[in-house]
């Protein structure tokens, strides 16, 4: 033991180590530990940090710049003083920008239902008309957001996985696919500290996404952009823009970007941003008003009074930091100290500049055993395969790592737990 953690090899276990990991795992269970990482969520502490978002201080006035009633119906595009705030970060130029209710799943889940049933530019027919003739694909990244698989699984839309690198999606496969088929509508994107890995999209990547030819005319990159301002480090990693590198290949139409102030404020509360060609805003907006007269804009001037602008934003984001980087930077020791260096022992695991997710891969055909030996010992971890489409990693590697809504405590104390579980999944299966 050191320091209450017990330390083990970090070498890959051999069947001679099978019975000190029994034993470790058993001494574990009888922890009788109730510990869950299982969702991205904001801890309490963090939500805190908008709680003057609940009241409007000294306000004598519901109108925006413009001078219009915020209060009232209207402004479907949502409140110009947001959307120029959350602009210049999302690379969307302001009159593009669309701010909306609070949810950007929702937005991105709505945007695929409008393509299926409306005709988007330069598409030659509905989503859904080819859809009944051939089928319809989207190019998945993985390991990806499961999210973004439901909504297609939910549609019936394929799903073609495409191997993740540090620098974004497989662009050889990517282009491979893209040019081959029409009937692969779009890809989905994480293009900022990607969920799970955390891993930044490079120049050439966004370059080759918006240059690549496409056997579909109607093609869509579908940006996830979720993690824009969500830095762990002083550093703040940009990407390229995405929107004018389309617009520079001719391909103007091609990217939908999304982003929400979901886990930057408060998630229930949050807003959604839409932001894409002029043509698709438009598109997406003829849609948008058959359901809705406008968004709740006196929850975007609550965000514009309290945020104030970008500088404001950055203050924000930096005391997020300060309560996230040390859960991460925890996950990080504990599983160096626990299964060595990353490569070296049982397990890899990726340490991010950014975002909400630690992605851990085990030794092939454990990723399953190792979540339920976790649960076994009360520890709650993302089913296997969550980051795969259809729920099948089919290596049965990887499992997304959650550190964000536990206490630095509870963190400490799951992963650690954690490591027990990779160490006795390994020494099985090497027996």
């Amino acid at each position: 033991m050191a320091n209450g953690r017990h330390i083990v090899t970090t070498r890959t276990p051999t069947p001679a180590d099978l019975p000190a990991a029994q034993t470790a795992f058993r001494a574990l269970v009888d922890r009788g530990l109730k510990l869950d990482l299982t969702r991205g969520k904001p801890a309490a502490d963090q939500l805190d940090l908008s709680n003057d978002l609940l009241g409007f201080p000294g306000r004598a006035t519901f109108s925006d710049a413009a001078g219009t009633d915020l209060r009232n119906y209207g402004g479907p595009a949502g409140l110009p003083e947001l959307r120029a705030l959350f602009a210049p970060f999302l690379q969307v130029p302001a009159d593009r920008l669309l701010a909306l209710g609070n949810s950007s799943l929702t937005v991105m889940h709505d945007t695929v239902v409008h393509a299926l049933l409306s005709e988007i530019p330069g598409a030659k027919r509905r989503w859904v008309e080819e859809q009944a003739d051939t089928g319809i694909a989207f190019l998945c990244p993985v390991p990806g957001y499961d999210r973004h698989f439901s909504i297609c699984e939910r549609f019936g839309i394929d799903m073609i996985p495409v191997p993740m690198t540090p620098d974004g999606p497989d662009m050889d496969v990517v282009e491979r696919l893209a040019a081959s088929e029409p009937r692969i509508k779009g890809i989905w994107c994480v293009p900022k500290y990607s969920n799970p890995d955390g891993a930044v999209y490079s120049d050439a990547t966004v370059r080759r996404l918006a240059e690549m030819p496409t056997a579909a005319p109607d093609f869509r990159i579908f940006w996830d952009n979720a993690y824009a301002v969500h830095h762990l480090t002083e550093e703040e990693v940009e990407i390229a823009d995405i929107l004018a590198e389309c617009e520079a290949a001719g391909h103007a139409d091609r990217a939908f970007v999304f982003g929400s102030t979901s886990k930057v404020t408060f998630a229930s509360a949050g807003v959604a941003f839409f932001g894409s060609s002029r043509a698709n805003v438009e598109w997406l907006q003829s849609k948008l008003a058959k359901s809705t007269i406008g968004p709740d804009k006196v929850n975007q001037l609550r965000h514009v009074i309290f945020l104030r602008d970008g500088d404001g934003l950055r203050a924000l984001m930096a005391r997020h930091r300060a309560l996230l980087a040390p859960k991460f930077e925890a996950v990080d020791r504990i599983l160096t100290e626990r299964l060595g260096a990353s490569g070296e022992g049982p397990g890899e695991w990726t340490n991010p500049k950014g975002g909400y997710f630690i992605s851990l891969r085990v030794p092939e055909g454990c990723a399953a055993r190792v979540v339920a030996l976790a649960k076994e010992a009360g520890i709650a971890l993302t089913p296997a395969g969550a980051t795969h489409p259809y729920g099948q990693d089919p290596e049965d590697r990887t499992i997304r790592l959650a550190p964000t809504f536990a206490t630095l405590a509870d963190v400490e104390a799951a992963v650690d737990g954690v490591a027990t579980c990779v160490q006795l999944a390994a020494a099985e299966k090497a027996v």
